[in-house]
């Protein structure tokens, strides 16, 4: 039985909730618990994961409605996948805290108390260096008056001290698009630091890491997986499932397996980025030994222990097995 706690318990909503209800929801869990602004905090690691995760199912109609119907099973797939897969896969909102230098609201960003100006700096006249003769040389140096900026602050703003600048916490939405690995960086123009003297403010960088998942391995666009086979199915051949991120998918295992088979999945690894396309899945199989066996189970395999100590003669190995087994 699933330990997972219900989805919408998670977010603190009822069945009945709308979209906006659910989005909101999260934004409220995320800002509080996520990781930036609880560095070392497991607990709340762990919470905002649990948030991420009933986000990414409740915020799909698809999955939202096998989870209505089916609960934590009819999801189990992609929602496994929401922490990792989910935002490489399809994309997804992720909510930053971002301490950041902004300009002052009191000043407007001039430095100087409201009412006020900065005032050109009598030194320099505004240049910002002074030049001095050296016999034949002239050499410019920054003005130590107004230290370059050509203008002198005479009454500072109590705000900022006369800097412009402020420093503010703010939260903002980020979208990931799908495709993103570690070290992929996103770039947001205009929400960088403000700049001195009520300059404009500069890009903010996002780099991304992604977190490792249960289930898959990626290396470029191409997953790796293994799924566990029994004897008898990879001797006989079988149809298992697999796990994929858009769900369980069925995979042919052919008669005569062996351990360390790879069978490849096309186009249902990771999307390219800013591109079309995706890469593959590379499923390995393994076949599984039991650790204990029923009675009926070891009356079978010595059965065919004493087949395979015999000499085979005109009938192969395989039809053998399949006589044993049915």
């Amino acid at each position: 039985m699933s330990t997972k706690r219900d989805y919408y318990e998670v977010l603190g909503l009822s069945r009945g909730a709308t979209e906006a209800d659910i989005k909101s929801a999260y934004r409220k869990l995320a800002v509080r618990y996520h990781p930036d602004k609880n560095p070392g905090d497991h607990e709340a690691e762990e919470k905002f994961k649990e948030a991420a995760e009933a986000y990414s199912v409740l915020s799909d109609a698809e999955q939202r409605a096998r989870y209505e119907r089916f609960g934590h099973a009819g999801v189990s797939s992609s929602a496994g996948a929401a922490g990792w897969g989910a935002a490489g896969f399809g994309g997804i909102e992720d909510i930053l805290g971002v301490p950041r230098l902004e300009a002052c609201e009191a000043c407007q960003g001039a430095g100087a108390a409201p009412g006020t100006q900065p005032e050109t700096c009598t030194t320099c006249a505004g240049a910002g260096q002074v030049r001095y003769q050296q016999g034949f040389f002239s050499v410019s140096r920054t003005c130590g008056n107004c230290r370059g900026s050509g203008r002198v602050i005479k009454t500072p703003c109590e705000s900022c001290r006369g800097t412009g600048r402020v420093e503010r916490e703010r939260s903002m939405e980020v979208k990931i698009p799908s495709g993103v690995e570690t070290g992929s960086r996103l770039r947001l123009a205009g929400e960088g630091e403000a700049g001195a003297q009520g300059g404009p403010a500069g890009d903010l960088y996002v780099v991304i890491h992604v977190t490792e998942h249960e289930q898959f391995e990626r290396q470029g666009n191409n997953l790796y997986a293994s799924v566990p086979v029994t004897f008898a199915q990879a001797a006989l051949g079988s149809e298992v499932t697999v796990p994929t991120l858009g769900g369980q998918q069925p995979l042919k295992i052919p008669t005569g397996t062996q351990t360390g088979t790879v069978f490849r999945i096309k186009s249902s690894g990771m999307p390219v980025l800013g591109g079309r396309g995706r890469g593959d899945l590379f499923v390995s199989v393994t076949v599984v030994t039991p650790t204990t066996l029923t009675r009926e189970q070891r009356r079978l395999l010595e059965q065919l222990s004493e087949i395979e100590e015999k000499d085979f003669g005109d009938k192969g190995l395989m039809d053998k097995v399949r006589d044993i087994f049915g």
